[in-house]
């Protein structure tokens, strides 16, 4: 159901663009959000965007990093200033509404997409 892609490695200050499309018999999307989860620690929240559009940052991308989704049900995370802490595997989540799936969303998780900042 969600397919994530952009990761890479790239350099100290750099930027990268991470996507995460959605697919399948969809009704509707409620909140998208990235985690990441660096070697030997455990996943993390980095940024969520809610259907209405609230988004929240962790205090560690605030300012560097912006969340963003389109009406086509992708989800997306411009990273600038990448730092080599920001080094983990990226993960999008999302609650959807499957049609035909009952009342409630069910939560989701993309297969994540490795992100490699080098000092």
């Amino acid at each position: 159901q969600l397919q994530a892609s952009g990761g890479g490695l790239v350099q100290a200050g750099g930027s990268l663009r991470l996507s995460c499309a959605a697919s399948g018999s969809i009704f509707s999307i409620d909140g998208m959000a990235w985690y990441r989860q660096a070697p030997g620690k455990q996943r993390a929240l980095v940024a969520v965007i809610t259907s209405g559009g609230t988004i929240r940052y962790a205090d560690s991308v605030q300012g560097r990093f912006t969340i963003s989704r389109d009406a086509k049900n992708t989800l997306y995370l411009q990273m600038n200033n990448l730092k080599p802490e920001d080094t983990a595997v990226y993960y999008c989540n999302a609650d959807i509404m499957v049609r035909g799936g009952g009342a409630y969303p069910t939560n989701y998780w993309g297969q994540g997409t490795q992100v490699t900042v080098s000092s």
